[in-house]
């Protein structure tokens, strides 16, 4: 058995996904599917989403369970400087899914001008805040990971700050593929490309970030082979730490992970839990995890590339 034994994913040929008791099989690396889905209610249910599962060019999804209905938010996976809005989906049973268009666009946000992409949802009180990376930032340009803000987790949302939450290039981070976790009221941001991750801790309003206890604003938790597209969740008191490793328009694409006793780290890798089937789709990653309340069941979602597709943005 593996640290933290993680996921065991089936694959019915392209078609359907079922997911079993992750935590007490031994780990199996089947990886080709884009997002998985099944009923809350059941595990092992009646109807299959199949996969993908919905239409349109979509990546980097970023799933969260809001009063029992399963939001996905993804990049809207065009060229790069076509990706200037972002749709949602809703399900109450993760095989059913509704659209909601344009809940947030290059118009709501005045410092973005061109690509905008990887959203990260998170509800706190009665507002629902999007993170998301706008413009390719490099050093002395204006970009970098924003926040907007909705009274409902569809939106419409607006921004929050008119200026982007971080910019600057710290540890050798590009400010991009953030995740929000939160734990006993306090919320802290992991993110991070050009093979580097930074975690801060956020005001509570979200207008900023504020000092870790020993004061400094920017801690580095880089694990070896991290790339970009952290994700954190806590499961009996263990945190699992999950990235996407190689290329995002390529074939070697995959998420691996860590397990720490902290949510800082330190993080050492333990391997990959998610690759492309090349007989399937190629590609397979920037993913998120949900958790169903009350169960060990955990669904991960995720993008790929089709087969014979060479177009970086189809996924």
């Amino acid at each position: 058995m593996f640290p933290g034994d993680f996921f065991l994913i089936f694959n019915r040929q392209d078609q359907n996904v079922k997911i079993m008791n992750f935590f007490r099989s031994p780990l199996l690396l089947l990886s080709c599917l884009s997002c998985l889905g099944s009923s809350c209610a059941d595990r092992r249910p009646d109807a299959w989403s199949g996969n993908p599962v919905f239409d349109g060019w979509y990546a980097d999804p970023e799933a969260v369970l809001y009063d029992g209905t399963c939001w996905i938010f993804p990049t809207t996976s065009l060229p790069y400087d076509e990706q200037l809005s972002f749709d949602c989906f809703s399900s109450e049973d993760l095989v059913h899914w509704t659209r909601h268009a344009a809940v947030l666009t290059r118009e709501d946000v005045s410092w973005a001008k061109r690509a905008m992409w990887a959203p990260a949802s998170i509800r706190r009180g009665a507002r629902y805040y999007l993170f998301f990376s706008a413009n390719d930032v490099h050093e002395g340009e204006v970009g970098g990971i924003g926040v907007a803000v909705s009274d409902r987790p569809e939106g419409p949302y607006r921004d929050l700050l008119g200026r982007p939450l971080i910019q600057q290039i710290v540890n050798g981070a590009q400010p991009i593929d953030q995740f929000v976790y939160e734990e006993d009221g306090i919320c802290c941001m992991y993110y991070g490309g050009w093979g580097h991750c930074n975690v801060v801790r956020l005001k509570d309003d979200f207008t900023g970030i504020r000092p870790f206890d020993d004061g400094m604003l920017y801690k580095e938790i880089t694990p070896r082979g991290y790339v970009e597209g952290p994700f954190l969740f806590k499961r009996r008191d263990k945190y699992y730490f999950m990235w996407s490793e190689g290329a995002w328009t390529g074939p070697d694409y995959s998420v691996a992970y860590a397990v720490s006793d902290s949510p800082l780290g330190p993080f050492e890798r333990v391997r990959t839990v998610l690759q492309q089937d090349p007989a399937v789709a190629t590609g397979a990653g920037h993913h998120s995890v949900i958790h169903i309340p009350d169960t060990d069941d955990y669904y991960i979602v995720y993008h790929r590339h089709p087969l014979g597709d060479s177009e970086g943005s189809h996924r």
